[in-house]
Protein backbone atom coordinates (compact mmCIF):
# COMPACT_ATOMS: atom_id res chain seq x y z
CA UNK A 1 0.00 0.00 0.00
CA UNK A 2 1.21 3.51 -0.75
CA UNK A 3 -0.30 6.99 -0.46
CA UNK A 4 0.85 10.39 -1.72
CA UNK A 5 0.20 13.85 -0.31
CA UNK A 6 -2.69 14.55 -2.65
CA UNK A 7 -4.52 11.31 -1.75
CA UNK A 8 -7.68 11.63 0.36
CA UNK A 9 -6.50 9.29 3.12
CA UNK A 10 -2.94 10.67 3.31
CA UNK A 11 -3.38 12.80 6.44
CA UNK A 12 -4.91 10.01 8.50
CA UNK A 13 -2.07 7.68 7.58
CA UNK A 14 0.56 10.37 8.20
CA UNK A 15 -0.84 11.17 11.66
CA UNK A 16 -1.04 7.48 12.54
CA UNK A 17 2.67 7.12 11.74
CA UNK A 18 3.43 8.81 15.09
CA UNK A 19 2.13 7.16 18.25
CA UNK A 20 2.44 10.50 20.05
CA UNK A 21 -0.65 12.75 19.96
CA UNK A 22 1.71 15.61 19.11
CA UNK A 23 2.20 15.06 15.36
CA UNK A 24 5.07 17.09 13.86
CA UNK A 25 4.27 19.31 10.88
CA UNK A 26 6.48 17.29 8.55
CA UNK A 27 5.07 15.68 5.41
CA UNK A 28 6.61 12.76 3.50
CA UNK A 29 5.98 12.85 -0.23
CA UNK A 30 4.87 9.23 -0.23
CA UNK A 31 4.16 6.69 2.51
CA UNK A 32 4.66 3.01 1.71
CA UNK A 33 3.47 0.08 3.83
CA UNK A 34 5.28 -3.10 2.69
CA UNK A 35 3.65 -6.49 3.14
CA UNK A 36 6.91 -8.45 2.86
CA UNK A 37 10.69 -8.12 2.95
CA UNK A 38 10.68 -8.16 -0.86
CA UNK A 39 8.34 -5.17 -0.81
CA UNK A 40 10.89 -3.31 1.36
CA UNK A 41 13.64 -4.07 -1.14
CA UNK A 42 11.48 -2.84 -4.01
CA UNK A 43 10.53 0.33 -2.12
CA UNK A 44 14.17 1.20 -1.36
CA UNK A 45 15.14 0.55 -4.98
CA UNK A 46 12.29 2.74 -6.23
CA UNK A 47 13.22 5.56 -3.84
CA UNK A 48 16.83 5.40 -5.00
CA UNK A 49 15.80 5.46 -8.66
CA UNK A 50 13.53 8.47 -8.12
CA UNK A 51 15.99 10.38 -5.91
CA UNK A 52 13.78 10.16 -2.80
CA UNK A 53 15.32 10.08 0.65
CA UNK A 54 13.98 7.27 2.83
CA UNK A 55 12.82 7.38 6.46
CA UNK A 56 11.87 4.22 8.36
CA UNK A 57 9.07 3.53 10.86
CA UNK A 58 8.32 0.40 12.90
CA UNK A 59 5.90 1.42 15.64
CA UNK A 60 6.07 5.21 15.60
CA UNK A 61 7.09 5.45 19.26
CA UNK A 62 9.74 8.12 18.67
CA UNK A 63 8.87 10.96 21.06
CA UNK A 64 10.12 13.59 18.60
CA UNK A 65 8.47 11.93 15.59
CA UNK A 66 11.78 11.15 13.91
CA UNK A 67 10.25 8.99 11.11
CA UNK A 68 8.27 11.95 9.76
CA UNK A 69 10.44 13.98 7.36
CA UNK A 70 9.49 16.50 4.72
CA UNK A 71 9.44 15.06 1.22
CA UNK A 72 10.93 11.72 0.25
CA UNK A 73 9.51 8.32 1.17
CA UNK A 74 8.42 6.96 4.54
CA UNK A 75 8.59 3.17 4.65
CA UNK A 76 6.21 1.98 7.36
CA UNK A 77 7.19 -1.51 8.57
CA UNK A 78 4.34 -1.86 11.07
CA UNK A 79 2.71 -4.57 8.94
CA UNK A 80 5.78 -6.83 9.25
CA UNK A 81 5.12 -8.47 12.63
CA UNK A 82 5.74 -12.20 12.47
CA UNK A 83 7.62 -14.20 15.10
CA UNK A 84 9.14 -17.68 14.70
CA UNK A 85 10.54 -19.31 17.85
CA UNK A 86 13.18 -22.04 17.70
CA UNK A 87 13.08 -23.74 21.14
CA UNK A 88 16.13 -25.90 20.37
CA UNK A 89 18.48 -22.96 19.80
CA UNK A 90 16.58 -20.64 22.19
CA UNK A 91 16.26 -18.02 19.47
CA UNK A 92 13.43 -16.22 17.73
CA UNK A 93 13.32 -14.54 14.34
CA UNK A 94 11.05 -11.51 14.51
CA UNK A 95 10.01 -8.79 12.11
CA UNK A 96 10.35 -5.12 13.09
CA UNK A 97 6.66 -4.28 13.49
CA UNK A 98 5.90 -6.75 16.28
CA UNK A 99 5.32 -5.06 19.66
CA UNK A 100 6.50 -6.12 23.08
CA UNK A 101 2.96 -6.90 24.18
CA UNK A 102 2.57 -9.21 21.17
CA UNK A 103 5.99 -10.85 21.45
CA UNK A 104 6.03 -11.59 25.19
CA UNK A 105 3.14 -14.09 25.35
CA UNK A 106 4.37 -15.84 22.21
CA UNK A 107 7.80 -16.37 23.80
CA UNK A 108 6.17 -17.32 27.11
CA UNK A 109 4.36 -20.21 25.46
CA UNK A 110 7.78 -21.72 24.76
CA UNK A 111 9.22 -20.89 28.19
CA UNK A 112 11.28 -17.88 27.07
CA UNK A 113 11.43 -14.13 27.59
CA UNK A 114 13.21 -11.12 26.09
CA UNK A 115 13.83 -7.60 27.49
CA UNK A 116 11.12 -5.78 25.53
CA UNK A 117 10.32 -2.09 25.95
CA UNK A 118 8.57 -0.89 29.09
CA UNK A 119 5.59 0.24 27.01
CA UNK A 120 3.87 -2.76 25.46
CA UNK A 121 3.07 -0.78 22.30
CA UNK A 122 6.75 -0.25 21.45
CA UNK A 123 7.63 -2.16 18.26
CA UNK A 124 10.93 -3.99 18.14
CA UNK A 125 12.41 -2.37 15.04
CA UNK A 126 13.30 1.10 16.30
CA UNK A 127 13.68 -0.19 19.86
CA UNK A 128 16.42 -2.68 18.96
CA UNK A 129 18.17 -0.35 16.52
CA UNK A 130 18.43 2.28 19.27
CA UNK A 131 19.77 -0.09 21.92
CA UNK A 132 16.64 -1.00 23.84
CA UNK A 133 16.38 -0.17 27.56
CA UNK A 134 13.52 -2.39 28.68
CA UNK A 135 12.27 -4.86 31.26
CA UNK A 136 15.15 -6.62 33.05
CA UNK A 137 17.76 -4.75 30.99
CA UNK A 138 19.85 -4.00 34.11
CA UNK A 139 20.48 -7.77 34.28
CA UNK A 140 20.27 -8.83 30.62
CA UNK A 141 21.85 -5.68 29.21
CA UNK A 142 20.35 -3.53 26.47
CA UNK A 143 18.01 -5.47 24.22
CA UNK A 144 20.33 -5.03 21.23
CA UNK A 145 22.91 -7.17 23.05
CA UNK A 146 20.52 -10.07 22.45
CA UNK A 147 20.45 -9.53 18.67
CA UNK A 148 22.45 -12.32 16.99
CA UNK A 149 21.71 -11.47 13.38
CA UNK A 150 19.71 -9.13 11.17
CA UNK A 151 18.34 -9.20 7.63
CA UNK A 152 18.53 -5.79 6.01
CA UNK A 153 18.07 -3.97 2.73
CA UNK A 154 21.01 -1.70 1.93
CA UNK A 155 20.86 1.61 0.09
CA UNK A 156 21.55 -0.09 -3.24
CA UNK A 157 18.55 -2.40 -2.78
CA UNK A 158 20.56 -5.49 -1.83
CA UNK A 159 19.22 -7.90 0.81
CA UNK A 160 22.04 -8.83 3.19
CA UNK A 161 22.55 -10.95 6.31
CA UNK A 162 24.57 -9.24 9.05
CA UNK A 163 26.15 -10.91 12.07
CA UNK A 164 29.56 -11.28 13.71
CA UNK A 165 30.89 -12.99 10.56
CA UNK A 166 29.04 -11.28 7.69
CA UNK A 167 28.87 -7.49 7.23
CA UNK A 168 30.25 -7.06 10.73
CA UNK A 169 30.40 -3.26 10.46
CA UNK A 170 26.75 -3.00 9.52
CA UNK A 171 25.90 -5.40 12.36
CA UNK A 172 27.87 -3.19 14.77
CA UNK A 173 25.89 -0.13 13.68
CA UNK A 174 22.53 -1.92 13.81
CA UNK A 175 22.96 -2.37 17.56
CA UNK A 176 22.58 1.21 18.71
CA UNK A 177 22.63 3.60 15.72
CA UNK A 178 18.91 4.26 16.07
CA UNK A 179 17.03 6.49 13.60
CA UNK A 180 20.24 7.34 11.74
CA UNK A 181 20.81 3.72 10.69
CA UNK A 182 21.58 3.51 6.97
CA UNK A 183 19.68 0.35 5.97
CA UNK A 184 16.17 -1.08 6.35
CA UNK A 185 16.06 -4.01 8.77
CA UNK A 186 13.40 -6.57 7.86
CA UNK A 187 14.15 -9.23 10.53
CA UNK A 188 16.08 -9.75 13.76
CA UNK A 189 17.26 -13.04 15.21
CA UNK A 190 17.11 -12.78 19.00
CA UNK A 191 18.82 -14.76 21.71
CA UNK A 192 16.13 -15.70 24.24
CA UNK A 193 16.29 -16.09 28.01
CA UNK A 194 14.43 -18.33 30.46
CA UNK A 195 10.95 -17.11 31.35
CA UNK A 196 10.96 -15.77 34.92
CA UNK A 197 9.13 -18.01 37.35
CA UNK A 198 8.04 -14.99 39.38
CA UNK A 199 7.88 -11.22 38.94
CA UNK A 200 7.27 -8.94 41.92
CA UNK A 201 7.47 -5.25 42.71
CA UNK A 202 8.11 -3.11 45.79
CA UNK A 203 7.23 0.60 45.70
CA UNK A 204 7.74 3.36 48.26
CA UNK A 205 6.08 6.75 47.74
CA UNK A 206 7.23 9.86 49.64
CA UNK A 207 6.47 13.59 49.53
CA UNK A 208 8.47 15.38 46.85
CA UNK A 209 10.30 17.38 49.54
CA UNK A 210 12.02 14.14 50.63
CA UNK A 211 13.62 13.54 47.21
CA UNK A 212 17.25 13.95 48.25
CA UNK A 213 16.97 11.78 51.38
CA UNK A 214 14.96 9.11 49.55
CA UNK A 215 17.42 8.85 46.68
CA UNK A 216 20.36 8.78 49.11
CA UNK A 217 18.79 5.81 50.91
CA UNK A 218 17.81 3.86 47.81
CA UNK A 219 21.09 4.53 45.99
CA UNK A 220 22.93 3.10 48.98
CA UNK A 221 20.67 0.06 49.01
CA UNK A 222 21.10 -0.51 45.26
CA UNK A 223 24.65 -1.81 45.66
CA UNK A 224 23.29 -4.75 47.64
CA UNK A 225 20.53 -5.65 45.20
CA UNK A 226 20.72 -8.62 42.87
CA UNK A 227 21.24 -7.44 39.25
CA UNK A 228 17.82 -8.75 38.20
CA UNK A 229 16.10 -6.21 40.46
CA UNK A 230 15.25 -3.26 38.23
CA UNK A 231 15.37 -0.15 40.45
CA UNK A 232 14.05 3.27 39.43
CA UNK A 233 13.08 6.66 40.83
CA UNK A 234 10.32 8.90 39.54
CA UNK A 235 9.07 12.38 40.24
CA UNK A 236 5.35 12.38 39.54
CA UNK A 237 1.95 12.91 41.11
CA UNK A 238 0.52 10.38 43.54
CA UNK A 239 -2.07 9.23 40.99
CA UNK A 240 -0.30 9.62 37.64
CA UNK A 241 -2.61 9.37 34.69
CA UNK A 242 -5.70 8.68 36.82
CA UNK A 243 -6.45 11.83 38.80
CA UNK A 244 -5.11 14.69 40.93
CA UNK A 245 -2.72 14.03 43.77
CA UNK A 246 0.27 15.48 45.62
CA UNK A 247 3.66 15.61 43.94
CA UNK A 248 5.79 12.70 45.08
CA UNK A 249 9.03 10.82 44.65
CA UNK A 250 8.75 7.06 44.26
CA UNK A 251 11.24 4.23 44.52
CA UNK A 252 10.29 1.08 42.65
CA UNK A 253 12.11 -2.24 42.56
CA UNK A 254 10.87 -4.88 40.11
CA UNK A 255 12.44 -8.32 40.30
CA UNK A 256 12.53 -11.06 37.66
CA UNK A 257 13.22 -14.27 39.58
CA UNK A 258 13.01 -18.03 39.17
CA UNK A 259 10.55 -18.49 42.06
CA UNK A 260 8.39 -16.57 44.53
CA UNK A 261 10.85 -17.32 47.30
CA UNK A 262 13.75 -15.98 45.24
CA UNK A 263 11.74 -12.86 44.41
CA UNK A 264 11.05 -12.35 48.13
CA UNK A 265 14.72 -12.78 48.96
CA UNK A 266 15.98 -10.47 46.19
CA UNK A 267 13.62 -7.65 47.23
CA UNK A 268 14.66 -8.00 50.88
CA UNK A 269 16.94 -4.92 50.98
CA UNK A 270 13.98 -2.73 49.91
CA UNK A 271 11.63 -3.92 52.66
CA UNK A 272 13.17 -1.78 55.40
CA UNK A 273 13.70 1.95 55.13
CA UNK A 274 15.09 4.47 57.65
CA UNK A 275 12.41 6.90 56.43
CA UNK A 276 9.64 4.38 57.14
CA UNK A 277 7.64 6.87 59.22
CA UNK A 278 7.30 9.26 56.28
CA UNK A 279 5.98 7.38 53.23
CA UNK A 280 2.62 8.30 51.78
CA UNK A 281 2.23 4.69 50.71
CA UNK A 282 4.17 1.48 50.22
CA UNK A 283 3.57 -1.81 48.42
CA UNK A 284 5.89 -4.65 49.34
CA UNK A 285 6.52 -7.76 47.22
CA UNK A 286 3.44 -7.26 45.04
CA UNK A 287 3.12 -10.16 42.56
CA UNK A 288 3.26 -8.97 38.94
CA UNK A 289 3.07 -10.31 35.41
CA UNK A 290 4.42 -8.91 32.17
CA UNK A 291 0.86 -8.03 31.20
CA UNK A 292 0.41 -6.08 34.44
CA UNK A 293 3.69 -4.24 33.88
CA UNK A 294 2.53 -3.22 30.41
CA UNK A 295 -0.82 -2.10 31.83
CA UNK A 296 0.89 0.08 34.44
CA UNK A 297 3.05 1.69 31.73
CA UNK A 298 -0.03 2.33 29.60
CA UNK A 299 -1.52 4.29 32.51
CA UNK A 300 1.43 6.70 32.39
CA UNK A 301 1.90 6.77 28.62
CA UNK A 302 -1.46 6.37 26.94
CA UNK A 303 -1.66 7.07 23.19
CA UNK A 304 -4.28 9.78 23.66
CA UNK A 305 -1.86 12.34 25.15
CA UNK A 306 0.75 14.70 23.72
CA UNK A 307 4.38 14.03 24.64
CA UNK A 308 7.88 15.43 24.52
CA UNK A 309 10.90 13.78 26.15
CA UNK A 310 14.62 14.17 26.51
CA UNK A 311 17.40 12.14 28.11
CA UNK A 312 20.65 12.68 29.94
CA UNK A 313 23.48 10.40 30.97
CA UNK A 314 25.57 11.80 33.82
CA UNK A 315 28.31 10.88 36.24
CA UNK A 316 26.56 12.86 39.00
CA UNK A 317 24.64 10.88 41.62
CA UNK A 318 20.85 10.69 41.76
CA UNK A 319 20.46 12.91 44.85
CA UNK A 320 22.25 15.66 42.93
CA UNK A 321 20.40 15.17 39.64
CA UNK A 322 16.91 14.72 41.08
CA UNK A 323 17.54 17.39 43.69
CA UNK A 324 18.10 19.88 40.85
CA UNK A 325 15.03 18.65 39.01
CA UNK A 326 12.63 18.85 41.97
CA UNK A 327 11.97 22.60 41.69
CA UNK A 328 11.65 22.35 37.92
CA UNK A 329 9.19 19.48 38.24
CA UNK A 330 7.00 21.50 40.60
CA UNK A 331 6.75 24.20 37.91
CA UNK A 332 5.54 21.80 35.19
CA UNK A 333 2.48 23.25 33.41
CA UNK A 334 0.90 19.79 33.23
CA UNK A 335 0.19 17.53 36.19
CA UNK A 336 0.73 14.51 33.93
CA UNK A 337 4.42 15.29 33.37
CA UNK A 338 7.06 13.25 35.18
CA UNK A 339 10.77 12.58 35.56
CA UNK A 340 12.02 8.99 35.40
CA UNK A 341 15.46 7.90 36.61
CA UNK A 342 16.28 4.19 36.12
CA UNK A 343 19.29 2.91 38.08
CA UNK A 344 21.81 1.14 35.80
CA UNK A 345 19.23 0.82 32.99
CA UNK A 346 21.57 -1.16 30.72
CA UNK A 347 24.06 -2.74 33.08
CA UNK A 348 27.56 -2.67 31.58
CA UNK A 349 27.40 -4.42 28.18
CA UNK A 350 30.67 -5.94 26.99
CA UNK A 351 29.85 -6.35 23.28
CA UNK A 352 31.38 -4.12 20.63
CA UNK A 353 28.37 -2.21 19.29
CA UNK A 354 27.27 1.33 18.54
CA UNK A 355 25.22 1.55 21.75
CA UNK A 356 27.23 2.67 24.77
CA UNK A 357 26.53 3.45 28.40
CA UNK A 358 27.68 7.08 28.63
CA UNK A 359 27.40 7.74 32.36
CA UNK A 360 26.82 6.34 35.84
CA UNK A 361 23.31 7.85 36.09
CA UNK A 362 20.43 8.38 33.69
CA UNK A 363 17.35 10.64 33.79
CA UNK A 364 14.42 11.20 31.43
CA UNK A 365 12.03 14.14 31.84
CA UNK A 366 8.68 13.64 30.08
CA UNK A 367 6.27 16.45 29.28
CA UNK A 368 2.76 14.94 29.05
CA UNK A 369 -0.30 17.07 28.27
CA UNK A 370 -3.57 17.16 26.32
CA UNK A 371 -4.35 20.68 25.14
CA UNK A 372 -2.73 21.65 21.79
CA UNK A 373 -2.75 25.27 22.97
CA UNK A 374 -0.23 24.26 25.64
CA UNK A 375 2.33 22.78 23.22
CA UNK A 376 4.83 25.63 23.54
CA UNK A 377 4.54 25.80 27.34
CA UNK A 378 5.13 22.09 27.82
CA UNK A 379 7.98 21.79 25.33
CA UNK A 380 9.51 24.87 26.96
CA UNK A 381 9.23 23.19 30.37
CA UNK A 382 10.96 20.07 29.06
CA UNK A 383 13.90 22.09 27.77
CA UNK A 384 14.06 24.03 31.04
CA UNK A 385 14.26 20.72 32.91
CA UNK A 386 17.13 19.48 30.76
CA UNK A 387 18.99 22.80 31.11
CA UNK A 388 18.83 22.39 34.90
CA UNK A 389 20.96 19.23 34.74
CA UNK A 390 22.76 19.48 31.40
CA UNK A 391 25.93 20.97 32.96
CA UNK A 392 26.25 17.58 34.70
CA UNK A 393 25.59 15.61 31.51
CA UNK A 394 27.89 13.20 29.70
CA UNK A 395 25.58 12.38 26.78
CA UNK A 396 22.11 11.33 25.66
CA UNK A 397 20.25 8.15 24.64
CA UNK A 398 19.44 8.17 20.94
CA UNK A 399 16.07 6.40 21.30
CA UNK A 400 14.41 9.04 23.46
CA UNK A 401 16.43 12.22 23.20
CA UNK A 402 14.89 15.43 21.84
CA UNK A 403 16.75 15.43 18.52
CA UNK A 404 15.34 18.73 17.33
CA UNK A 405 16.38 20.55 20.52
CA UNK A 406 20.03 21.00 19.51
CA UNK A 407 22.46 19.94 16.80
CA UNK A 408 24.60 18.09 19.34
CA UNK A 409 21.89 15.65 20.48
CA UNK A 410 22.67 12.88 17.98
CA UNK A 411 26.45 13.20 18.21
CA UNK A 412 26.41 13.21 22.01
CA UNK A 413 24.38 9.99 22.05
CA UNK A 414 27.54 8.03 21.18
CA UNK A 415 31.15 7.85 22.25
CA UNK A 416 33.41 10.09 20.12
CA UNK A 417 34.92 7.01 18.49
CA UNK A 418 31.48 5.49 17.92
CA UNK A 419 30.20 8.67 16.26
CA UNK A 420 33.19 8.85 13.92
CA UNK A 421 32.76 5.19 13.00
CA UNK A 422 29.07 5.73 12.24
CA UNK A 423 29.94 8.59 9.90
CA UNK A 424 32.50 6.46 8.06
CA UNK A 425 30.06 3.56 7.71
CA UNK A 426 27.28 5.87 6.51
CA UNK A 427 29.61 7.09 3.76
CA UNK A 428 30.55 3.51 2.89
CA UNK A 429 27.10 1.89 2.86
CA UNK A 430 25.00 4.90 1.79
CA UNK A 431 27.28 7.31 -0.10
CA UNK A 432 24.34 8.90 -1.96
CA UNK A 433 22.31 9.56 1.19
CA UNK A 434 19.35 7.35 0.31
CA UNK A 435 18.47 7.00 4.01
CA UNK A 436 17.84 10.07 6.13
CA UNK A 437 20.38 10.77 8.82
CA UNK A 438 19.39 11.99 12.30
CA UNK A 439 16.64 14.55 12.82
CA UNK A 440 18.02 17.98 13.75
CA UNK A 441 16.80 21.56 14.39
CA UNK A 442 17.23 22.25 10.68
CA UNK A 443 14.33 19.86 10.05
CA UNK A 444 11.96 21.90 12.22
CA UNK A 445 13.28 25.43 11.90
CA UNK A 446 12.15 26.66 15.31
CA UNK A 447 14.15 24.67 17.88
CA UNK A 448 16.75 25.91 20.31
CA UNK A 449 20.33 25.91 19.11
CA UNK A 450 23.49 24.84 20.86
CA UNK A 451 25.13 27.63 22.87
CA UNK A 452 28.26 29.15 21.30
Amino acid sequence: MSVRRDDADYEGIRSAAVWNGLTPARFPGVIVRPASADDVREAVSLARAQGLQVAMRSGGHSWCGSPLRDGGMLIDLSGLRTCAVDPVSATATVQPGITGRELTPELGRHGFAFPTGHCGSVALGGYLLSGGLGWNSPFRGPACAGVEEIEAVTADGEMVTCNENEHRDLFWAARGAGPGFFAAVTAFRLRLYPLPGAIASTTWTFPLADTVEVTQWATGVSSGLCPNVELSFSLTTANPGTGPGPEVVTVTGTVFASSRQEAWDFLGPLRTCPLAARPLSRQLNEPMTFEALYDDSATLWGPEHRYAADTLWSDADFPTLLGRLTDVFEAAPSRRSLVLAPVSPAGRPSQDMAFSVLGDSYVVPYAVWDDPRQDAANIGWLRQAVRAVEPLGTGHYIAETDLDAAESRARRSFTPGGWERLQRLKAQYDPDGVFHTYLSPEDTGDAERDPP
